[in-house]
């Protein structure tokens, strides 16, 4: 989409503040090694790339993309273990350390912001540094960050954010909002009677941006109570003001999406918090929503017009709320809507101008557990191999005498400590696996999740890196550095 004041935008570039360079942004990649055994794109790469697409998979863990590779591999009627998804195949891999500042364990707002800012803060907080105090107005103005979605349109590139979460939700937002508390999707709500006359919440934000496509869920945060939001204020419709201010197309269903014009920006908000997950959109909750895969689509068609290229954000946010209610079936089942939209956007892209990159903001705490079989069902209960062993076998039940099912987890709400005696696991996707320690919901885990690329700039995916590093990988294909 060719922006009318690319002229003037290119002008006002010279006053954008560089990126803010923290002492972990100091790397240097070694060469992509020769070769490949399997390969998702094989045109040559040139130096730069004209546009990059960042797909988040938010709470996609190393462990969700096992089960969610043997869970595709078998909805096909295969053992599973052997299957790739799409993003998989590509060339170039790496390891992502995912602490904030101050966390080691992180939220979704400190992960996001490092990748769309260039520095780790602190968790809680959107495109605001590290000295930040979480929910102070003033302090969050004195530490604002760049952001990568600002520098996308002041550079004159093409912007794209989709999200199957709300799009005011932590990851979505950090591609064009500041805020010192990442729950200031609809008002700012202190706990003292700090001045926040200076700060604006992110929906705000969002409607007052420039950008080409926004497609999410959220609604209930751009209107107030009296249409069944959650604005304090009255009489108030932010897509209204948005379509008045930028002449774009405010669209609620897949078919007024589809119908909106391509030469204009368009704001999609598919439902009033995130969007139904895919397991439960035969039924009515999801009539007339997208899906990811439908989004993505969407967007490339009407970014791909821009000469100059673009930024294209994509989030399968429902990875995580899933894995957050321990219900793990739905987890996989948003994971594979994710590969294929990632699949969409590799055939429908030129491999040698577009930089195509897949990770997780942070992984989750799902195991894979047990000896279960060759091709045994991903969401049933552990059968043993034949031919096994004795050790093998003996660990088929638990000393309770009773099965349990590959997929666990660390802590959340199917904690058999609520259940009283252990019942015998319910399988299927619906199944929530069981839990150890008792929570209202699951947390996050700590450890290192993947970075897959493909595309002119591929090769800096390399060995185990920072995620702040991810903004200076996009930033170096784009050639601004």
């Amino acid at each position: 989409m060719i922006s009318s004041t690319k002229f003037a935008a290119a002008l006002a570039f010279a006053a954008l503040p560089l990126a803010a360079c923290s002492t972990t942004n100091n790397y240097t990649y070694p060469d992509s090694a020769a070769g490949s055994a399997e390969v998702a794109r094989t045109a040559p790469a040139p130096q730069r790339a004209k546009n990059v697409i960042l797909f988040i998979g938010d709470g996609m863990g190393i462990s969700t993309i096992t089960a969610a590779r043997i869970y595709e591999g078998q909805k096909r009627g295969e053992t599973g273990e052997e299957n790739q998804l799409s993003f998989e195949k590509f060339e170039n891999v790496a390891l992502v350390k995912t602490y904030n500042s101050n966390a080691q364990v992180p939220d979704s707002a400190g992960t996001a912001t490092a990748m769309h800012s260039g520095q780790k803060t602190k968790i809680g907080v959107l495109g605001v540094g590290p000295a930040v105090i979480r929910g102070n107005c003033a302090s969050g103005l004195a530490n604002a960050l760049p952001l990568l979605g600002e520098e996308v349109k002041q550079r004159g590139l093409a912007l794209g954010i989709v999200s199957t979460a709300r799009i005011t939700h932590a990851t979505p937002a950090s591609v064009y909002a500041r805020a010192a508390d990442r729950n200031w999707e609809a008002y700012i709500e202190t706990a003292d009677q700090q001045d926040t006359s200076g700060c604006k919440d992110i929906a705000t934000q969002l409607v007052e941006s420039e950008f080409d496509v926004a497609l999410g869920g959220g609604s209930r945060a751009f209107v107030g109570s009296e249409a069944g939001g959650d604005r304090r204020e009255t009489n108030v419709d932010l897509p209204a003001r948005w379509v008045a201010r930028t002449g774009g197309a405010y669209v609620t269903t897949a078919a007024e999406l589809a119908a909106a014009p391509k030469d204009a920006p368009v704001l999609g908000l598919f439902s009033d918090s995130h969007m139904t997950y895919e397991a439960e959109k035969d039924g009515f909750k999801g009539a007339g929503e997208p899906t990811l895969t439908d989004m993505t689509a969407q967007a490339i068609a009407r970014l791909e017009s821009d000469p100059d290229g673009y930024y294209l954000m994509v989030e399968g946010g429902r990875i995580d709320h899933a894995h957050h209610g321990n219900q793990a079936g739905f987890a996989l089942e948003e994971t594979v809507e994710f590969a294929r939209a990632v699949q969409y956007a590799v055939e429908h892209t030129d491999p040698a101008e577009t930089l195509i990159l897949v990770t997780a903001d942070h992984s989750h705490v799902f195991t894979i557990a047990g000896y279960p079989r060759r091709g045994n069902d991903i969401l049933g209960v552990v059968v043993p191999p034949e031919g096994g062993g004795e050790e093998v076998g003996d660990v088929t039940t638990a000393t309770d005498g009773k099965p349990y099912t590959t997929l666990g987890y660390a802590n959340g709400p199917s904690a058999i400590a609520n259940l009283g005696e252990r019942p015998v696991p319910a399988t299927g996707i619906a199944a929530r696996p069981q839990a150890t320690v008792p929570l209202y919901s699951e947390t996050h885990g700590g450890e290192d999740v993947a970075l897959f690329a493909t595309g002119p700039g591929a090769q800096a995916a390399r060995g185990v890196i920072e995620q702040n590093v991810i903004y200076n990988i996009i930033r170096s294909a784009f050639g601004w550095e």
